[in-house]
């Protein structure tokens, strides 16, 4: 088996009686970008620091290659850190803040402008070292802090909300600059994130935390495919919720009683367990695995909420005549608020409907 390139083995952090990480494992592949994804308070931040060192594990091991670098210093680490605020001396030039830690590992002279020029270039800021920080855009800014962070040629890339502070029209260009600049540069990378699109679109893997703890990793289609967990349903795109009982399941497929209705769902579309007749169950639901009809015996009855207009479809959010509120994407279908309408799993979505134990039972 191939030694994975980076390693957190069981990584745990106490703050007191708050444990902020809990038994973290995770494998890298060299050259592989990783998102931690979490709501606030979920660990990531903490996971981040104790792979950079600059928090001390209470248990658990970091290595690289094998090697295992958790009593190491930062600097020894050989990592590259880029924080949420970027941290750049406004006081200085472009290079003499990319040039501040390459000058810290003593190094000097035609080596140190060269090497400035060599990190810039891999950000596309070539020529850019006599620029003051202030005459740069919030994305050039981004990208010198980057570049600091390349100058010295890290083993890993570390990445602290890298856009938290853009605003929305600048972040999705900049988004794309950066993964670009990353997969240049082949460098392993880890990076913290609370926005999906920025984690699925960065990500090789997503790791998604929840109180400390692992809940699930996979690639994007994997996580919004099949979530293992119903955190991950609810927290990964968009997902309504419903309670039913299973009534019987079979190698097709499981027949679930939902709000009066029998719903068919199809065996491989999101049912992660084996369950008994008259289990009670979380049906998660994505937007496109309703199918959206005129009023009829045998369908869920509902009254449109409201109608947002998509382009190519609809997003309808619907109330069933039990209070549940559901999202909904028809395409071609004209209704408005009032209308009532009838819904059953969808024709067309092949999937997205996702069954879990209920917590508490129903």
């Amino acid at each position: 088996m191939t030694t994975p390139f980076l390693t957190l083995d069981g990584l745990t952090r106490r703050f007191g009686d708050h444990l902020a990480v809990d038994g973290v494992s995770l494998d890298l592949a060299r050259g592989e970008i990783l998102a931690l994804l979490g709501p606030s308070g979920s660990g990531k931040t903490t996971t981040l620091r104790l792979l950079a060192g600059f928090e001390t594990p209470d248990a658990g091991r970091v290595l690289v290659e094998g090697f295992e670098v958790t009593r190491l210093s930062p600097a020894a680490r050989r990592f590259g850190m880029v924080f949420q605020h970027y941290a750049l001396f406004p006081h200085l030039d472009v290079g003499e803040n990319v040039a501040f830690g390459l000058e810290s590992l003593g190094i000097k002279g035609e080596e140190l402008k060269v090497r400035v020029a060599k990190a810039l270039a891999l950000v596309d800021l070539e020529g850019f070292e006599r620029r003051r920080i202030a005459q740069l855009s919030g994305g050039q800014q981004q990208r010198v802090a980057v570049a600091r962070a390349l100058g010295p040629e890290p083993r890993v890339l570390l990445l602290d909300e890298p856009l938290s502070n853009l605003d929305p029209t600048l972040r999705e260009r900049t988004r794309r600059e950066l993964r670009d600049v990353i997969r240049r540069v082949g460098i392993t990378t880890v990076l913290v994130t609370h926005e999906q699109d920025e984690a699925f679109d960065l990500g090789d893997r997503v790791a998604v935390l929840r109180d400390g703890r692992l809940e699930q990793v996979g690639t994007p289609d994997e996580l919004y495919e099949a979530p293992r967990t119903a955190f991950v349903a609810r927290f990964v795109g968009r997902a309504s919720e419903l309670h039913g009982r299973v009534r019987e399941q079979t190698a097709d497929g499981t027949r679930v009683e939902v709000q009066g209705c029998l719903w068919g769902i199809p065996s491989g579309t999101g049912v992660r367990s084996t369950f008994e007749p008259g289990d009670p169950v979380q049906v998660l639901l994505r937007p496109e695995a309703l199918w959206l009809a005129r009023p009829d015996a045998g369908l869920l009855a509902a009254t449109v909420v409201e109608r947002r207009f998509m382009g190519a479809s609809a997003l309808y959010l619907v109330r069933t005549d039990a209070g549940s509120l559901l999202d909904v994407d028809a395409p071609g279908w004209a209704a408005g608020p009032g209308d009532r309408v009838g819904l059953a799993p969808s024709r067309r979505s092949g999937g997205g409907i996702h069954l879990f134990p209920a917590t508490p039972p129903v």
